[in-house]
């Protein structure tokens, strides 16, 4: 596919940032310029278009580095410069813009790396008046393609009540949000020094303030709001299903209140910077769908060759693994043009419906080997959707006149994921241990009689 401006059909890197002279020169007055635990690389728009057709990459999403500025001046400079870039090189970026966001009242550093919460500073509505004002004008006259939030600003997480306002008027624009984690307050200094943020902590930042979001049912009360969540989802694969197992104790200790967790991790998308690996995907697809997983590169941080070599080492396991393989171009762009509403279609279910596996599986099964069949059954068809991202359903139902008349509904992205399955562990422990089980079986691959339908079922579904 060749696009206009005669690239070919490239890849789309939500996660690259803008480091500008202002923002470097405001730092270093501060005396910030270490904040993060490492120095700020350099940025040069001309090495990162060298970079991106070199590696590939049609489109790049710019966001502000951190640390966060304390200048409103500053921020605004750093988006006018995004829009300026975006603006000159047409189809090559997009920009999410930065928010003036700075905690509220002043307090002391020393104070805060040592203090207990008193310290805690808190944003006062001036604050978030002014990020207000930052997100229309950056939407409005920059024409900003979203917005980036830091996981905290002095302490203050995403999710804090003072923030509600500012949750409030994203949602009504219906705003794509960018997250990057900063470093937390307090900090440990020796920790720091030993593990770099960029190491673990920001992983942790980052699970911090989406869990935190979630806890207040942020994002399933604000819908409208799209949340990108960087570096391979962090650790929120661990940390949602335990969090939802302890939910039930805290909600009874009155700490937490209603938490629709379908809603919220419909609204979360994740990049794929940093250590991504099939292994990686696969945990994330146990608490997302591919249509929300999206390639990140996390330039200029990354050496332009490993990161050319890190995005060959996806293109490649893409294209081999079998399970993933029909999720390669959304992964790479389609994900991410729908998202940023580039008159692309959503690349879900329903733009696959048509490539898919589909039977109906008919089992009669021996009376006397009923209960047991059925554990298995139970237990393949589990398996295989937790593990499989290619398997979508795996439906079993048992005639209510015959008990022993077994049906599953089985539904496979394409034909190479429906070969894989057979080759499962799960899949194989099922075939094995029920053949003297099954009196009859029978394997009729069904075709839709109006496959323009089939495709508004996996729409719906995907509301």
């Amino acid at each position: 596919m060749i696009a206009a401006n005669g690239f070919a059909q490239g890849v789309i890197d939500v996660h690259s940032h803008i480091i500008t002279p202002e923002y470097v020169s405001s730092l270093e007055n501060e005396g910030r310029l270490m904040d993060e635990g490492f120095p700020l690389p350099k940025y040069d728009v001309e090495n990162h278009l060298k970079w991106m057709d070199e590696a590939g990459v049609q489109t790049s999403v710019l966001t502000l580095a951190a640390p966060q500025p304390s200048s409103a001046e500053v921020i605004r400079q750093a988006n006018e410069t995004a829009a300026r870039i975006k603006k000159e090189h047409p189809g090559r970026f997009l920009f999410c813009a930065a928010l003036p966001l700075t905690g509220g009242r002043a307090y002391s550093r020393s104070v805060v790396e040592t203090s207990s919460d008193s310290a805690r500073p808190i944003a006062t509505l001036s604050d978030v008046t002014k990020a207000i004002e930052e997100v229309k004008y950056a939407l409005d006259v920059l024409k900003a393609d979203g917005i980036k939030l830091a996981t905290n600003v002095g302490g203050q997480y995403l999710g804090a009540p003072e923030l509600d306002t500012l949750f409030s008027v994203l949602n009504e624009r219906k705003a794509v949000v960018i997250l990057h984690p900063h470093r937390p307050e307090p900090v440990n200094k020796q920790v720091m020094q030993q593990t770099p943020l960029a190491m673990q902590e920001y992983l942790s930042e980052t699970t911090r303030a989406v869990s935190n979001m979630i806890s207040r049912n942020l994002l399933a009360r604000y819908n409208n709001i799209k949340v990108v969540v960087p570096h391979c989802g962090a650790y929120l694969p661990l940390a949602i299903p335990r969090m939802k197992s302890l939910t039930p104790v805290m909600q009874a200790n009155k700490m937490v209140g209603e938490i629709d967790y379908e809603a919220n991790l419909r609204a979360l998308y994740y990049d794929l910077a940093g250590a991504h690996s099939p292994e990686v995907i696969r945990m994330l697809l146990t608490i997302t769908t591919p249509d929300h997983l999206l390639y990140g590169s996390d330039y200029p941080y990354v050496a332009p060759q490993v990161l050319k070599q890190s995005l060959t080492r996806m293109k490649d396991y893409l294209s081999k693994e079998p399970d993933l393989t029909p999720f390669r171009e959304m992964i790479l762009w389609k994900n991410a043009k729908w998202l940023f509403d580039q008159s692309e279609e959503k690349p879900s279910a329903e733009t696959t419906a048509t490539n898919m596996i589909v039977r109906i599986a008919e089992i009669e099964v021996f009376p006397q080997y009923l209960e047991e069949y059925l554990a298995f059954a139970n237990e393949v068809d589990r398996l295989s959707i937790e593990r499989e991202p290619g398997v979508i359903c795996l439906f079993p139902m048992q005639s209510a006149e015959d008990s022993c008349q077994i049906r599953i509904l089985e539904i496979y992205a394409s034909e190479e994921v429906y070969q894989q399955h057979l080759k499962t562990p799960h899949f194989q422990k099922y075939k094995q241990g029920t053949l003297h089980m099954v009196k009859d079986l029978k394997l009729p691959t069904m075709k839709p009689l109006d496959p323009e339908t089939m495709k508004l079922i996996f729409k719906k579904r995907d509301k």
